[in-house]
């Protein structure tokens, strides 16, 4: 392969990555605790967009247990968002087992 179809190779990958981040940041993911009672929003790009919280879970008695939901609903949003971005990164290189090709960074 000669150097000049390795940079036009290159180019389509930048290409494909900038459109696969591009629809990642258009996705919304949820996440959701205490039984869909929280529900958080994220794209697919780790960005928080929403949380939701059902007024029958807001008790002002106990507040802990709400905040304790809102911290899993958001987690599990950006889980489900890590996951999706590496499926998607994934397609990008094809399945192959590039050497060196460093692991995507988590969200947190």
């Amino acid at each position: 392969m000669g150097f000049g179809n390795m940079g036009n190779m290159l180019r389509d990958m930048q290409r494909k990555m900038e459109r696969i981040q591009e629809e990642l940041g258009e996705e919304r993911i949820e996440g959701t605790a205490g039984g869909g009672m929280v529900t958080a929003v994220a794209d697919g790009m780790g960005t928080l967009h929403a949380v939701r919280i059902k007024p029958e879970v807001i008790d002002p008695d106990d507040a802990e247990m709400l905040e304790d939901l809102v911290v899993a609903a958001v987690n599990d949003a950006l889980t489900r968002a890590n996951e999706r971005r590496e499926s998607r990164m994934g397609e990008l290189a094809g399945g192959m087992n590039l050497p060196g090709m460093p692991k995507l960074p988590k969200f947190k």
